[in-house]
């Protein structure tokens, strides 16, 4: 079956998300634009992921818990989960590597947690969109303890990249899948040291209007997550 699918979105958890990116708008707002397999990202948490799967469910969507870490050298890589329970387990070991520091609603803009229902349960007091103690080589076996999976995201960007921090694609990281921005050129994925690599692209939607139509397509032998995540992993 064919799946429209964003799988880099940020809620009100993130500092630099919009306040209006709660966890139903967002759910809703990828109902309307048509996609059928979401997931949300926030920045070095997975706080609100039970909320937002429980709203897109709702909505008939299939929805994945997950987060953009930002490692210590500033690459960021999402990390996609099968299920919430196992999102939260690793957003604690995550959080317990979170670099020193609170965060100032007033300059980057409050951390909300909330329900479902947008109820708010509380805000996050540290710094989330800093980084975390995780060197980037730990990042795929460290999901994959998990049971999840791990990419680097938007690798044609000049800053928070792979290839804007480190200048070339190393295999020995052993990442077979990154994600592209929507502004990527096309001549970009023909650098020699991508070869062989396979892309996404996804939103990385901080504002509700930020989220895409129906424009990315998976073909899945069944509607679960774990048929996405090996998708993902393998390409089929």
């Amino acid at each position: 079956m064919k799946l429209y699918y964003d799988l880099h979105m940020h809620s009100c958890l993130s500092p630099c998300g919009s306040e209006d990116m709660t966890p139903a708008n967002l759910a809703a707002m990828c109902a309307l634009a048509g996609l059928d397999v979401v997931a949300l990202t926030d920045h070095n948490t997975c706080g609100n992921c039970a909320s937002f799967c429980r709203a897109a469910e709702e909505r008939g969507l299939l929805a994945l818990a997950g987060m953009e870490l930002c490692t210590s050298e500033e690459v960021h890589t999402v990390c996609l989960f099968p299920t919430p329970d196992q999102a939260e387990r690793f957003g604690e070991y995550v959080y317990a590597r979170l670099s020193p520091g609170e965060n100032d609603p007033a300059v980057f803009g409050p951390q909300v947690y909330m329900d479902q229902g947008d109820g708010i349960l509380g805000e996050e007091p540290r710094m989330l969109a800093g980084t975390t103690l995780i060197p980037l080589a730990e990042v795929p076996g460290l999901a994959e303890a998990y049971g999840g999976f791990a990419w680097p995201a938007h690798i044609d960007r000049p800053s928070f990249s792979l290839l804007g921090v480190l200048g070339v694609w190393d295999p020995e990281l052993r990442f077979p899948l990154a994600e592209l921005s929507h502004s990527c050129p096309p001549e970009f994925i023909r650098r020699r040291d991508l070869a062989g690599l396979r892309f996404i692209t996804s939103s990385d939607a901080h504002y509700l209007d930020q989220v895409y139509t129906a424009e990315h397509v998976m073909e899945l032998p069944e509607r679960s997550p774990e048929a996405v995540l090996n998708w993902l992993r393998n390409g089929k």
